[in-house]
């Protein structure tokens, strides 16, 4: 089983461009099916990645579920329910869905990056298709693999307490889904403008992992310091685990857990918070494109 080619440089002309004079409505729909072929290639490349690297998904698994269950069933024993306002496994859930999701997103701006290392970047760019195509393709792609990592953890969830309520689950479906677009939209944008993997690595741990630790997963943003609420409010993984905790608490009102952001009129609405996460992926993704398309 291959992936599916890309378009070939002679399929398009470029005076078949949507734009160009003469285009016909049908060379408009030709160009159309190009560009969404190209998306499909990516798609499916990185879908194929997923199949052929078991072992390595396994283990990118492996460290949220030892947290889960390991770090938090310890200290399950040592925080009292009441201070969270449920389990502090319950608790962790969220977060660690938020965990399950990064590595994967992370990983395809690494992939960015070596490809323009290797080469392989070059020829994707010969294809007679837009550059924000190519990026499009890659963050549909890096979306979907971290969407379907998390719900392998999502089946967990009665591991937890919580019900394995249909409802339930297809909201948790839809935070995991929109926040792996997020993550994976801000690692285009923050790779797209590298040359070599050490250093986004070396900025991965100097952006990501405070942002982890802000994002209440891990504590109640409550007990961080005053400075650090603003920190916390300005942080999109925050929004992210707020959201995954405000639908368990939509449809299982006991394990609702302690308030995560708030504003100065309270906490936001769960529509709200999805919105300010989509505008966030969208602008980051917006704002990569834009550097992707200069010239290599």
């Amino acid at each position: 089983m291959t992936a599916p080619s890309l378009p070939d440089a002679d399929a398009t002309r470029p005076q078949d461009a949507p734009g160009a004079p003469g285009a016909t409505g049908r060379e408009r729909g030709v160009r159309l099916r190009h560009e969404l072929r190209a998306v499909h290639a990516l798609v499916y490349r990185d879908l194929l990645r997923l199949s052929a690297q078991r072992t390595h998904t396994a283990l990118m698994l492996l460290q949220p579920v030892l947290y889960l269950f390991i770090l938090g069933g310890g200290l399950a024993a040592l925080i009292p329910d009441t201070s969270l306002g449920t389990g502090y496994q319950a608790y962790l859930f969220p977060g660690m869905l938020m965990m399950t999701v990064q590595t994967p997103a992370i990983m395809v701006g690494i992939r960015l990056i070596t490809d323009r290392e290797s080469g392989y970047l070059r020829e994707l760019l010969m294809a007679p298709v837009h550059r924000s195509t190519l990026l499009l393709g890659s963050c549909a792609g890096g979306t979907i693999v971290s969407t379907v990592q998390g719900v392998v953890l999502l089946a967990l969830a009665g591991a937890v307490g919580l019900p394995y309520d249909p409802l339930l689950l297809a909201l948790l479906l839809g935070g995991i889904a929109l926040t792996s677009f997020t993550i994976t939209a801000l690692a285009l944008a923050l790779a797209v403008g590298l040359n070599r993997p050490e250093v986004f690595h070396m900025l991965l741990g100097v952006v990501m992992t405070p942002l982890l630790f802000l994002s209440g997963g891990f504590f109640p943003i409550d007990n961080l310091p005053g400075w650090a609420h603003t920190l916390a409010a300005a942080n999109p993984l925050a929004y992210g685990v707020d959201l995954l905790r405000r639908c368990i608490a939509l449809r299982v009102p006991n394990q609702a857990g302690t308030a995560g952001i708030e504003w100065s009129t309270g906490p936001p609405p769960v529509l709200l918070e999805s919105a300010l996460l989509l505008a966030v992926g969208v602008t980051a993704l917006l704002w990569a494109s834009h550097r992707f398309s200069r010239p290599e």
